[in-house]
Order: structure tokens, then sequence, then C-alpha cells
């Protein structure tokens, strides 16, 4: 294997000059990809109703397409996915990508055009590779296998001639992959795909702990999972003695910050590497490209056109939007992309942060309808997850899992933030966890800040520890294990604080 880890090693560098190109010119290969994608898509029936054909610049296209979100669009996925084509995207759409996302119940499905699999997810994939080669010369990542946590995949019952298909985007990304690659990668796909996913977890574990794993990819929460589970069979210490040869993890969908020490447990090398991406349905967004760092490039030649919503401006119903020559470091905004998937002006729902406008980079912030703002203090999911974190390290305290919402003000009571976290090894006092957190968050905010000074109109926060296993068993019940499937971290509604708190109860009977 040692010839293969040279060749593709030297493969996946090839692709830097590229990159490199965009980080010099990121304004001129965005325009120039923003007229591709017009000249593209338009003669799909989307392009010629909101005419396309006249759009010539980026300001045109501002001033005539509104912004849109997916109920907006979704009169024409739903024709799609019944088999109508040339309706977003000019070429035949045959994989959807299943997203329930957080914001509602109802499941989304995203196109998944040939283009967007080759020049955005794959491309994406590769990418992911080369930079880590790029910064590690010294890998043996090819010399064993990568292993993929995805979720499944099913024929599309909407479509009559039974010729599409959807699932989680990882379940789409690996059901289009090269015949090749299941050499350098496990488990076997039909146990990567299959839907019931306490069966799955099982068979992962028992076919995957018998190969060399070199590296990871998938989201932290369910990661765990996998992980604990070998342990568990193999009555291992932690995963090295499993997989001595595991060299990183490539993660995303959940910030890593307070999952760090129980991976350190469970991984107990100082040489692990962690890469962070930012891959959605939508698309493929964002790579770590700098050891060091922890925030991540804007990869812009993906066939993604990028606008933003300043965070004040999100909820207007016509917000202004600025392009990526205007955005400023350090302030939210929601992202808008215009695919070559046919999502156009679409809203994904996440915020970001710039980090850097030389080259573009980012941090995720949090999501357009999950933060806490009772009270006027703008508390994103950012905030929460850092001083999650914080309060972690002053404690001795590890964590699975929370979430938070609003205590609303009551008669002769104020406000507060009510949390319910499950720790993996629980803090050295409940109630110093709870001072730490919300001195970090006092920290990170000016507005939670101001709202609790003197308790003027929030209390110290209330936490609610929970049971081992209580927010799986929550997520099972929802149908939403495994996959891109996530716990809300952040509600200015009870919706799902109130749930858990119920289900916690009956648990006590």
């Amino acid at each position: 294997m040692a010839i293969l880890n040279s060749i593709l090693t030297w493969v996946m560098k090839k692709r830097m000059h590229q990159i490199e190109l965009f980080m010099k010119y990121p304004l001129e290969v965005q325009d120039e990809l923003f007229k591709k994608l017009i000249t593209t898509a338009r003669n799909t029936e989307f392009g010629r109703t909101h005419g396309f054909a006249d759009i010539h610049t980026a300001e045109q296209y501002r001033r005539m397409i509104p912004t849109f979100t997916y109920e907006d669009i979704h009169p024409y996925i739903e024709r799609n996915m019944t088999g109508e084509q040339n309706l977003l995207w000019p070429s035949d759409v045959k994989w959807f990508a299943k997203s329930s996302g957080t914001t509602n119940a109802r499941s989304k499905f995203i196109p998944v055009s040939y283009d967007a699999l080759e020049d955005c997810h794959f491309k994406g994939g590769k990418d992911m590779l080369g930079l880590y080669c790029n910064n590690y010369p010294d890998t043996t990542l090819f010399d064993g296998k990568g292993l993929t946590i995805g979720g499944s995949q099913q024929v599309n019952h909407f479509d009559v001639n039974k010729e599409s298909y959807y699932g989680d985007v990882s379940a789409v990304i690996m059901s289009n992959l090269p015949y090749w690659t299941k050499f350098v990668r496990t488990p076997s796909l039909d146990i990567a795909l299959m839907d019931e996913w306490e069966s799955k977890i099982d068979k992962m574990a028992r076919m995957t702990m018998e190969e060399d794993v070199t590296s990871i990819s998938g989201v932290p929460t369910w990661t765990l999972v996998l992980l604990q589970k070998i342990v568990e069979i193999k009555g291992a210490s932690h995963i090295l003695e499993v997989w001595p040869n595991l060299e990183v993890f490539f993660h995303g969908a959940v910030a890593f910050g307070p999952y760090r020490s129980i991976f350190k447990s469970l991984i107990p090398s100082d040489d692990m590497r962690y890469m962070e991406t930012y891959n959605a349905s939508e698309g493929f967004f964002g790579l770590q490209d700098q050891k060091h760092g922890d925030d991540m490039l804007l990869m812009l030649d993906y066939g993604i056109y990028y606008e933003f919503i300043p965070f004040a401006e999100i909820h207007k119903p016509s917000p202004k939007v600025v392009g990526l020559d205007e955005v400023k470091m350090g302030e939210h905004y929601a992202i808008l992309i215009s695919t070559n998937a046919g999502l156009w002006r679409y809203q994904i729902g996440d915020t970001v942060q710039f980090t850097s406008t030389d080259p573009f980079r980012i941090k995720i912030s949090g999501r357009t309808k999950h933060f806490i703002n009772a009270f006027g203090e703008e508390v994103v999911i950012e905030n929460a997850e850092k001083a999650i974190e914080i309060a972690c390290e002053k404690t001795g305290a590890m964590i699975n899992n929370f979430t938070a919402a609003p205590k609303y003000l009551a008669k002769n009571e104020k406000g507060a933030h009510e949390w319910i976290v499950e720790f993996e090894k629980d803090p050295d006092d409940l109630q110093r966890f709870t001072q730490k957190l919300d001195e970090a968050l006092r920290e990170l905010n000016s507005d939670y800040d101001a709202k609790r000074y003197r308790n003027i109109a929030l209390s110290l926060p209330i936490m609610h520890k929970a049971e081992p296993g209580t927010f799986y068993q929550w997520m099972k019940g929802r149908g939403k294990l495994g996959g891109q499937h996530k716990v809300p971290r952040l509600s200015n509604s009870r919706e799902y604080l109130d749930d858990i708190l119920k289900m916690m109860e009956v648990a006590e009977v």
C-alpha cells in the first residue's frame, strides 16, 4: 500500500494550484461562476420565468430575483421528484438529499444534480484529502482504510418510474462513488447504507474493528456512539488499541469544541489530527485549510455563488443582501447560495462569521432559526457551544449533548435560560458548572451580559442534568438517529426542551 499512498498523495496535491488561484482572485472566480450558472439555466422553467436571459450582472440578479426559502421552491422540487426535468437545472436530477433540518418536522428534499455531485460534493471530498496531505506530507493515510459514518438511501417513491432516489447527503455521495473506492473505505455499502440505526451501528462496529482504519469521517455525536461501541465489544481501554494507525478525524455538522475532551479520552494521542469540514445537503462549502486554525476556507469554485444577509436583516421580508466583496470580519451573516443543482438565492438556514477576507475564511456561528433572543440577548449557537466548552474545561466535565431554551417572565419571576445537559463525565460540582457557563456567556456576548447585570432581566441559568442516553432515546423517538440528524442546540421556543423534560420526568417515575 506504500506505493498507492505515494501516488494518491501526489494526485491530491496537484489540486493546490487551483485552490491558490481562487484564494488570490476570489471575486473574479465567483463572477465567472455566476455568469456560467445563469447562462446554463436560462432555458429551464425557472430561468425562463425569472428572466435569466436578461441578467448579466450580480446587481441585476439581486434586483430581479427574490430570495427563496425551501417552502418557496418546494413546488418545483415536488414536480422534479415525480420525474419532471428542466425545472430548476437543465440536466436530469435523479438524486435528492433528504434533510429534516432542525427547523421543522417535515422532511426536505434537496436536488443533487450530476454537476453538483462531480463539481461540489466529490470535489470537496478530494480537496479535504488534498489539503490534509499538503499540510501533513508525512501522512500514511492511504496505507489503511477510511471509515465513513453515513446515512441511508432508498428508491424515490414519488417517482412513478422509480428512476430516482433520495437519502442523507452522505448516502447520496457514497452511492455514487467510483467502484475503486470500495478498496480504500469501510464499512461495505450494504452496511453503510442501512436505515435501522441500532443494528447498523452494531454491524459497523464489528466489521470496521477488524480493519486497519487510518481516518474517520462523520458527525462527532454519532462517531462517539460508534467508537464507544467498538471499545465495549473489544474490551479495549481506548480506540488506539483497536486502530493503532488512526491519524485523523474529518468532522462536521456540529462544533467540535465541546467534544474535544471526550475524543481525547477515546483517542489518547497528541499526534491525532482533527480537520473540520462544512458539507451540507445543499452543497460543500468550506474546509479547514490550516494546521492550527479552526476556521475554514470558503471554497469558491464548487459551482456555488455566494451572497450574504446581515444578521439584523435576516427576518425582514425584503432583507438587505451583500456580496462577497462587502462582508466584514466578525459580523454574523446568513448564507444565500445559487448552485449547479438549481437552488437560486436560496437561504440554507446557517449563519457564519468571517475570520478573514484575504483569503475568505469562515466559522459557522449558528442557525437562522436557532438562537435565544427572548429578552434581547441574541445568544447564538456559537456562544452556547463555546461557553459549554469553557465550563467543561473549568470543572473537569465531558458532555454528550445539550439543548437550551428561555424560561419566560412570569408573575414575580425573572426570566432565565433553561438548559438540559447530558454529561459523559460529570462536573466536579453542577452549580459551579452552571456559574462557569454563565460567566463564559457573559464574556462572549455583551447583550447577554447586559441582561444578566444585577439580574435585571435574566437570572442565573437553570440547569438540568440528563441521565446517560437521554438525548439518544429522544432522537430515536423522533426517528432521527444517525446520518445528518443532530440535536437542536438553541430555540426561542420551549418545544424541544419541554419535550425532553417530559421524557425525563416519565423515566423517573
